[in-house]
């Protein structure tokens, strides 16, 4: 890759997290030789705002990336599996929010407060696919990497609360419909959904093993955490659901340590953590929602506290605990995807002019 500002390329820029990348590029004020969007056929030859310019979409084809340094791509699995790999040999850096390649060995998969530093051992030559985990895993591990370096984690329960937005804009408008459907004293009809989503809790909408009972969000987060974090032993335990909110999604986290913590200890750790935000004011009632992480970049943290089924010692007036529970919310259209890409792009980067 050249030393010069990168052309980009963001494909499935029409999309929620494409637009998403662009929002972010735009008021970073992004240094970037060129910006070129691509989507379907069905979105050529319309044009997106960016910064002071008005943006073509061209649709993806074969050869459409030649001359690209970087391409974001966000527009699902098929998309990434054909297109992906050729635009890597032909020396592009692939940035892939979707779940093709996430678990391939050879394919970094990658928080950069987390593992960022994995990217650093190439020479800053030649393409590549570098894969963006699941949002709700971006979520869990930015909330409990710090805990995880300071005293080892045994064990993990989680339960998503996942807003609608994490399955597009479709089922956004679905919500917003049902909604006032429902108000105006409507049945709420479900079509991007198995269920109805407004004023209703359910089961995340991906299929379910027969033989695991899990859903495909639930063992993403179980495999990709194990790869992320480098530990096959850790053992997790998942629950993924959606409920009628339109952005931003919460999880509720129960964990075992391998080596006991005071409260006061387990606080510190998370203090100093990037992209990580402490709201817990038992006090005022005031902790992680929903709305409060919507449209920010960190991922707040909040509900802290021991978890009382679990053994704990007396350390000399300290009492140390072998388990906590906390409540984590973070926009998963920003940190959850189109924000860890481009904080992804920024280290490729990085190591593109140290090698210069």
């Amino acid at each position: 890759m050249p030393a010069r500002p990168p052309i980009l390329a963001i494909v499935g820029a029409t999309g929620t997290v494409g637009r998403e990348m662009l929002d972010i590029l735009a008021s970073r004020d992004y240094p970037a030789g060129a910006v070129r969007l691509f989507a379907s056929k069905r979105s050529a030859g319309s044009t997106i705002a960016y910064c002071d310019e008005s943006i073509t979409v061209n649709e993806l084809t074969a050869g459409a990336l030649e001359g690209v340094d970087i391409a974001l791509f966000s527009a699902g699995s098929e998309v990434s599996r054909r297109f992906a790999p050729p635009a890597a040999a032909s020396g592009v850096v692939v940035i892939d929010n979707s779940s093709a390649f996430r678990m391939e060995p050879e394919v970094p998969l990658v928080i950069p407060e987390v593992n960022g530093g994995i990217l650093e051992r190439g020479d800053g030559t030649g393409g590549c696919i570098i894969a963006n985990p699941n949002c709700s895993t971006i979520i869990l591990l930015m909330a409990l990497t710090p805990i995880q370096r300071a005293f080892g984690i045994k064990r993990i329960i989680v339960s998503t609360y996942q807003a609608a937005s994490g399955a597009g804009a479709a089922a956004m408008r679905e919500l917003s419909d049902q909604s006032a459907d429902v108000l105006a004293g409507r049945d709420a009809r479900p079509v991007v959904f198995h269920e109805p989503c407004a004023f209703n809790v359910f089961s995340h909408n991906t299929k379910v093993d027969p033989a695991t009972g899990r859903n495909v969000e639930e063992q993403k987060m179980i495999e990709e955490t194990r790869k992320i974090w480098r530990d096959e032993q850790v053992a997790i335990s998942t629950t993924c659901i959606r409920v009628p909110v339109l952005r931003a999604h919460a999880e509720s986290i129960n964990v075992e340590l391998h080596r006991a913590a005071s409260e006061a200890r387990f606080r510190a750790a998370l203090t100093d953590f990037p992209g990580l935000t402490i709201v817990d004011d038992r006090g005022s009632n005031d902790f992680p929602t929903s709305l409060k992480a919507a449209g920010g970049d960190d991922v707040l943290v909040g509900r802290i506290r021991p978890d009382a089924s679990l053994p704990r010692e007396d350390r000399g007036g300290e009492t140390a605990h072998f388990g906590f529970d906390l409540f984590a919310a973070g926009d998963q259209l920003r940190k959850g995807a189109a924000l860890n890409a481009i904080q992804i792009m920024d280290l490729v980067r990085q190591r593109v002019t140290s090698a210069v």
